[in-house]
């Protein structure tokens, strides 16, 4: 049995020197096993049509009997490969063969098995799974765990290896928005719900399902149908729900919301939610960005003006106010308000009538106000900048809008809707981004929040390839590709760096012979001529150069005769 401390995995170049990639006949092979690379987005695309057609259950299903099938495929090498290797050795070549195969990456918690007398219990640590990535980027935040075919893998190599059933339980999963995934293995009989994990492992009817679910399907279409019309924020994550909770329960209400948060973050379209949400809804939404409107014009544009109240009123018109009698008033950056407007600001919000510039009489309104800021008004108060009573007005229901940041577990819903909206306004087909175009959006910080991606996206649409996919290139000019192992000229997977030389020892054998860098080429080049036969085309190949550029170095130093002796 294996005691902690779990032990790191042992090297895996034992596992690397049996995949072979075989360019000329199109096949790749894993010790006589042949291997097909497959794009993970295709995947998640027949994942996302099984999921509309049979539904969660069925397809969850099916990918877990997948994987099941792999890890059994791959339990057969562990003991052939590392025969007399310890247990937890031999073992680990299906983990290690889970991230060669570029599912997850795994780290080993607790492992304690006994072949004899079947015994096991494990636990491992999961990232980086291609599965939670792909469920969570098409369906959202999940509630339940989602790496089926990643589960099913583990139990499949494992009930093969054992010999007898073992179920993997996931516990905690990305697809839910936990940092990691993470399993725990044990026997089936150990399971209380054993009956009901196993249920995934066994055949059953598409048709039949089909037909179980056809009525299920029908009243989900409906319920979409009813909603496909009402715009709704886009988030899962815990900070977002946190402050779309604070706006559900402030809309049916009356009370006025201040919206903080960092610039860029999408106050305007919280304030918009705000009163999509309320009972006003039917009724305007005006929306003024006070720091746009210069400070000697702010003032008309907020409570309206008569003819001849100052030079250039050539007509009586209304304010801001008073178009949005009955509805919602967003003024934005308010903390841009000079104080002599601030003043009268406070006196509408208070009497809850605005008086015109010029005019004699107030007139009654109705309006719900929303308001905005970047800033922290409580500094800009003890500054002078801003007046108390108004700061103590507005900050009757403060609303903190998170960073993107703070809920980059959001960007891949964003993004998609984002893709849709502005391929429609540039008249282009929506394109695909790739992995690693994803991976870059999660990794960058973000200081422009959501206006930055809307500028980032909008930008990818318009330069978008003729093959709609947009990759991190698109998207972050200059970025390199990603690095990682290649793929050598013998058809196996090449270190990421190559094996190092004894530079100390070719110092030593230059300064010995004494001709230098020249006369060491020449020394290669005649050794892999002559290990070649004279076949040039399989000395090139020895020297990892092309044909052309040994001919070349050739011509430029042609071969010393040898001695007879």
């Amino acid at each position: 049995m294996r005691q902690d401390p779990i032990p790191p995995l042992p090297s895996d170049a034992d596992l690397r020197r049996l995949i072979h990639f075989s360019a000329e006949d199109g096949r790749i092979w894993l010790a006589g096993q042949r291997m097909v690379l497959i794009h993970a987005s295709a995947l998640g695309a027949l994942r996302r049509e099984l999921m509309q057609s049979v539904g969660p259950e069925q397809t969850r299903r099916y990918f877990t009997r997948a994987g099941f099938a792999a890890g059994a495929s791959d339990a057969a090498l562990a003991k052939e490969i590392r025969t007399d290797a310890p247990l937890f050795d031999m073992f680990a070549v299906g983990p290690q063969l889970h991230m060669l195969e570029g599912a997850v990456r795994v780290t080993p918690l607790q492992f304690d098995a006994d072949l004899q007398t079947g015994h096991f219990r494990a636990e491992y640590r999961w990232d980086h799974s291609w599965e939670a990535e792909v469920h969570r980027r098409h369906f959202g935040l999940q509630d339940s765990p989602v790496c089926w075919m990643l589960v099913g893998y583990a139990s499949g190599y494992t009930s093969a290896f054992m010999g007898h059933p073992i179920i993997y339980k996931e516990t905690s999963c990305v697809g839910c928005g936990d940092s990691h995934c993470h399993i725990v293995g044990r026997p089936q009989e150990e399971w209380p719900d054993a009956e009901e994990l196993s249920s995934y492992f066994r055949e059953d009817s598409m048709l039949r399902t089909m037909m179980d679910l056809q009525t299920q399907v029908e009243t989900l279409r409906q319920e979409v149908d009813a909603d496909a019309n009402k715009a709704r924020l886009i988030g899962q994550s815990q900070a977002f729900k946190r402050a779309y909770s604070l706006l559900q329960n402030a809309a049916p209400t009356q009370v006025t919301v201040l919206l903080t948060g960092e610039t860029g973050v999408g106050k305007e379209r919280f304030a918009r939610e705000l009163h999509a949400l309320s009972a006003r809804v039917d009724k305007p939404f005006v929306a003024i960005n006070c720091a746009a409107i210069p400070h000697e014009l702010i003032e008309s544009e907020l409570f309206g003006a008569e003819k001849g109240a100052y030079t250039g009123a050539l007509a009586q018109r209304a304010g801001r106010f008073e178009r949005a009698d009955g509805g919602t008033l967003f003024l934005d950056e308010i903390g841009e308000l000079p104080l002599a407007a601030q003043a009268k600001l406070l006196r509408v919000l208070q009497e809850g009538e605005v008086e015109r510039l010029g005019a004699t009489q107030a007139r009654k309104i109705d309006v719900r106000l929303v308001a905005a800021t970047n800033r922290d008004l409580q500094q800009e108060v003890k500054e002078g900048r801003f007046r108390a009573d108004l700061f103590y007005r507005i900050n009757v229901y403060p609303v903190l809008i998170p960073s993107l940041r703070e809920r980059k577990e959001d960007i891949e819903a964003l993004v998609a809707a984002m893709l849709v909206r502005f391929a429609a306004k540039h008249q282009k087909a929506v394109p695909a981004l790739t992995d690693q175009a994803f991976d870059a959006l999660r990794e960058y910080e973000w200081p422009g929040n959501v206006r930055e991606l809307e500028n980032l996206v909008e930008r990818a649409v318009i330069l978008a390839k003729l093959n709609g996919v947009v990759d991190a290139q698109d998207l972050f000019p200059g970025m390199g590709l990603p690095t990682g192992p290649s793929v050598n000229a013998k058809g196996r997977l090449a270190s990421e760096r190559p094996l190092p030389l004894d530079c100390r020892a070719l110092i030593e054998q230059l300064q010995s012979c004494g001709g230098g860098l020249e006369e060491l080429e020449q020394s290669l080049l005649e050794e892999a001529v002559d290990r070649a036969k004279g076949n040039l085309s399989a000395a090139a190949r020895l020297l990892g150069i092309t044909r052309a550029q040994l001919s070349y170095r050739l011509q430029r130093k042609p071969l010393r005769e040898k001695n007879p002796s």
